[in-house]
């Protein structure tokens, strides 16, 4: 968390829905509301089924449930006070509180990151060195590589959180965007090292985020190559189906990503920042339960036998 800070300013002012038409404050409320209660609802119940069947006790399903709970703490750390603040008149959030809400953040947004990374190193090993699978993803090499992936994140959290907030802040306090995001918060610190620290942090997040990129490109590489050595069509699709549904979460994490973070300068509107800042806060977490239900047919036929079984009479 930041050390000793020198600000001026004591709280901050998120104004990121404040310019569009009153009217659509409700529609925005309860659009984003449903989807939240969707994103918690879905991971929840991957992670029972995950639980629950002893089918499913695996190196991929491991990982899938430690990435459904970053992504329920990321949007936790977000949504809930995104969701007050459509609904108060003054968006006020104290400094520490924007602190904190930028850690948990940054943390569990760059955890999601390192677990989708191993998710890829996973299918790698699944495809291109079946017989040394159970050597190479043994429980204790998954669950060393699920704790790198949170202390990971957590050390980017901190890092980025206490470069921003020894930055000095005179004001004014107006914050573009409905969260403590660093972009908008740099415009508004003061003192001659802002820029440095700026370029710093925005060095450190798109080494870490393209690394990860990388690296995943890198298995895919070479699980394609793999796969289109398998002779039978057949043997091929059933190859690739079982890497679906973590490729296109995938694309959707860092395709919205990018169009976020490496978004050309130049005059934006803060309505469209606003928007195209809640594709990666709020739809990207919400599709990424339904993609791994849909796309997965294991984990799609553990959740009807777990719950649809339960809800349906006998003999339905």
């Amino acid at each position: 968390m930041p050390g000793q800070n020198n600000s001026t300013v004591s709280e901050f002012i998120l104004i990121g829905f404040s310019n569009f038409p009153h009217q659509l404050i409700p529609v925005f409320f309860f659009l984003f509301l449903l989807m939240y209660l969707f994103t918690l609802l879905g991971n929840l119940l991957v992670m029972a089924t995950i639980w629950s069947q002893h089918s499913l006790h695996t190196p991929i399903y491991l990982f899938l449930c430690a990435l459904s709970i970053s992504e329920i703490l990321y949007t936790f750390a977000i949504i809930p006070h995104m969701l007050a603040d459509l609904l108060s008149i003054r968006h006020a959030i104290a400094l520490m509180a924007c602190a904190s809400q930028m850690f948990f953040s940054f943390t569990f947004g760059f955890t999601h990151s390192f677990l989708l990374t191993v998710m890829g190193y996973d299918r790698y090993v699944a495809i291109c060195h079946p017989l040394r699978y159970n050597v190479l993803m043994s429980p204790r090499g998954c669950a060393f590589l699920v704790a790198w992936s949170w202390a990971g994140g957590s050390v980017m959290g901190m890092v980025v959180t206490t470069a921003i907030f020894n930055l000095t802040f005179c004001g004014p306090n107006e914050v573009h965007h409905f969260f403590c995001h660093v972009p908008p918060l740099v415009k508004l610190a003061c003192g001659d090292n802002v820029s440095v620290v700026a370029k710093g942090v925005g060095l450190v997040c798109i080494a870490a985020l393209l690394g990860c990129c990388l690296l995943i490109l890198l298995s895919y590489a070479f699980i394609v190559a793999a796969i289109l050595k398998i002779p039978s069509a057949k043997g091929r699709h059933k190859a690739f189906s079982t890497c679906a549904s973590h490729l296109i979460v995938v694309i959707v994490h860092y395709g919205f990503a990018s169009v976020i973070y490496l978004k050309p300068k130049g005059p934006h509107s803060l309505e469209g920042d606003t928007l195209m800042g809640t594709t990666y806060t709020v739809l990207t977490p919400f599709l990424s339960p339904i993609i791994f239900s849909l796309r997965n047919k294991e984990l799609k036929n553990s959740l009807k036998k777990t719950f649809l079984s339960k809800l349906l009479p006998p003999g339905s």
